[in-house]
């Protein structure tokens, strides 16, 4: 039996299908200029756009309470947080020729040799799995609520806590930079 016979929608995508992988590729583009831009601020923008087309990608398989909590927490907090530390610490806002420790030929094998690790494992788990996405939908908010606060809750808040704590450092640093100055 054929694969396309079997699933009758696999050989002729739809818009939304099509409209999810170019945001895909989007996205991957925004993180590939993230993590090899030379200027940190503007790697905190391109942060940005990656973290705003996952929210995309959410909003495109019907997963809207994700969606805003992708903009709200990462978008909204985590960047903002990010630009606020690089201007506390006084980050050099153009090239910063220290960014770079030489060693990109490792971190590519490295990132090469993870993303092929995450692709088998999500491959291998989902193999024989296939979505309806004409029937029902799955997940509402009360359940992702749920699954967020009951499983998750730990995780989040030590994240806050680390992040107040990069802030309290980022804010401890200028200040002593400020009396360095004044000397």
């Amino acid at each position: 039996m054929n694969l396309a016979a079997a699933h009758p929608g696999f050989l002729s995508p739809t818009g939304v299908e099509i409209a999810f992988v170019l945001v895909g590729l989007a996205t991957l583009g925004a993180a590939v200029v993230t993590v090899t831009t030379r200027q940190l601020v503007h790697a905190a923008l391109w942060l940005v756009v990656a973290l705003g087309g996952l929210a995309v990608e959410y909003l495109l398989l019907t997963a809207e309470f994700i969606a805003w909590v992708q903009v709200l927490i990462y978008v909204g907090s985590v960047v903002v947080l990010l630009l606020f530390g690089l201007m506390l610490t006084k980050a050099p806002i153009g090239r910063s020729p220290d960014a770079d420790s030489g060693n990109r030929p490792a971190a590519l094998v490295v990132a090469v040799a993870a993303a092929a690790a995450l692709v088998w494992v999500v491959v291998d788990a989902f193999r024989a799995t296939w979505i309806d996405l004409g029937g029902p939908v799955q997940g509402s908010t009360k359940v992702s609520g749920e699954m967020l606060f009951r499983h998750w809750v730990l995780p989040f808040e030590a994240l806050s806590v680390l992040l107040l704590a990069a802030l309290i450092g980022a804010i401890v640093l200028s200040r002593k930079g400020d009396k360095e100055d004044a000397r």
